[in-house]
């Protein structure tokens, strides 16, 4: 039966207040845990971050007084969700260990919505993001086992392969460049809506989380690597958030948060392995189905508008982590030479795409590549995780 969250009730605000104890999760096991739970994790936890700075930014804006409290009294109960969220991430995992399953979360999180997004110029900016993603998750393999002296098959799994994706070097591009068009909100298909705001949510939270954890390395190349990773980050949020259009008023995008939180919660209760961690998802999900009331009758009272006519009729179906490996080689196969101009995209390497690859780069290796040059020298070749046979590309194929 379709799920109709605007049709449910969740559990009362004045009772979703949680103390200490309650917040205090036991964190997942890392070595025995389902990878894809903490891909859960992590992506629930930047659609947390994402609805928690929302807040934050519609109520700088906002001059009525009781508008202000009602979202700060929703926004607490955000925060708590994010720390009982995040804090199941075990505290014995390296950043570097977090890392690789934060790409993981992006590879396979954003192959799965390139798969199953509707409209054509969206899935081509799924298509063309995860590609780097795949490549950032190669050279931070390459890392990890050059400092921890681990490979990151432990961490994926073999659930995602590790292998050269579009080459980072060339994910830099001039800022114009990175600006998408954003969809129509009044013809945009509600699915879209959801990917849109989930997929920037979370490459929102790569990008804080590189630019934060990045300089507690003492190794420079660590340090070098996160600081190139985490500009490119800036230019995927840059990519993805300007696919939404502007036009939505701060209540639509109030709803839009609160639905999609719903359905994300739902999306992994539906799906999780660890009954724990199960019952976490379906009490934020009855927390949000209340929230995403609230947000409704402030749209209601505010806007003039019901949420029911900007928002989908039940939930899609559930969103799933699973692996994408045959449909990233024929991306990696078709799209990797791929880059963008303007709003769109090009296989050439035009004019603004080379002046910003000199100033960047100042005829030096970039530390991506810098990387597996260290690599080499120190164990021999590169790192790769290839389960589904040998690279789609010949030349990317390492040496006989």
């Amino acid at each position: 039966m379709a799920f109709n969250p605007l049709e449910q009730r969740g559990i009362p605000l004045d009772r979703q207040l949680r103390n200490w104890r309650e917040l205090n999760v036991k964190p997942i096991d890392p070595d025995h845990c389902d990878p894809y739970t903490r891909c859960r994790i992590i992506t629930m936890n930047g659609i947390e971050v994402e609805a928690i700075m929302f807040s934050h930014q519609m109520a700088r804006h906002c001059p009525d007084l009781a508008v202000k409290q009602q979202l700060a009294q929703t926004r607490y109960i955000e925060a708590q969700q994010q720390k009982a969220v995040n804090w199941l991430l075990p505290g014995v995992s390296s950043v570097l260990e977090t890392t690789i399953a934060y790409e993981q979360v992006a590879v396979d999180l954003t192959a799965w919505v390139a798969r199953m997004e509707p409209d054509a110029y969206l899935k081509q900016a799924y298509q063309f993001g995860v590609l780097e993603d795949f490549d950032h998750l190669y050279r931070y393999a390459n890392l990890y086992e050059m400092i921890e002296h681990r490979k990151a098959e432990k961490i994926v799994d073999g659930l995602t392969e590790v292998m050269p994706g579009r080459p980072t070097p060339l994910h830099h591009r001039d800022p114009v460049d990175n600006v998408r068009q954003p969809y129509d909100k009044n013809t945009v298909n509600p699915l879209s809506r959801l990917h849109a705001l989930t997929i920037m949510s979370a490459e929102q939270q790569t990008m804080n989380f590189y630019m934060n954890t990045g300089p507690t390395y003492m190794e420079p190349i660590a340090r070098q690597l996160y600081q190139e990773i985490g500009l490119i980050e800036e230019e995927h949020v840059t990519h993805y958030e300007s696919l939404v259009d502007p036009g939505e008023s701060w209540w639509e995008q109030l709803v839009h948060h609160e639905y999609n939180e719903c359905y994300l919660y739902h999306s992994f209760m539906e799906q999780e392995s660890d009954p724990r961690i199960k019952a976490i998802w379906e009490l934020h999900l009855n927390m949000e189905l209340e929230h995403l009331h609230i947000a409704a009758d402030l749209m209601r009272r505010h806007d003039g508008r019901e949420a029911a006519e900007v928002c989908a009729p039940s939930l899609p179906n559930v969103l799933t982590f699973e692996p994408n490996k045959g449909y990233l080689r024929e991306l990696i196969a078709n799209q990797l030479d791929l880059t963008t101009l303007g709003t769109g995209y090009v296989r050439e390497a035009h004019e603004r795409f080379e002046a910003m690859q000199e100033a960047i780069h100042g005829g030096e290796p970039a530390p991506s590549d810098q990387v597996l040059a260290q690599h080499d020298a120190m164990i021999g070749g590169d790192y790769r995780l290839e389960t589904e046979g040998e690279h789609p590309v010949p030349e990317l194929r390492p040496a006989k």
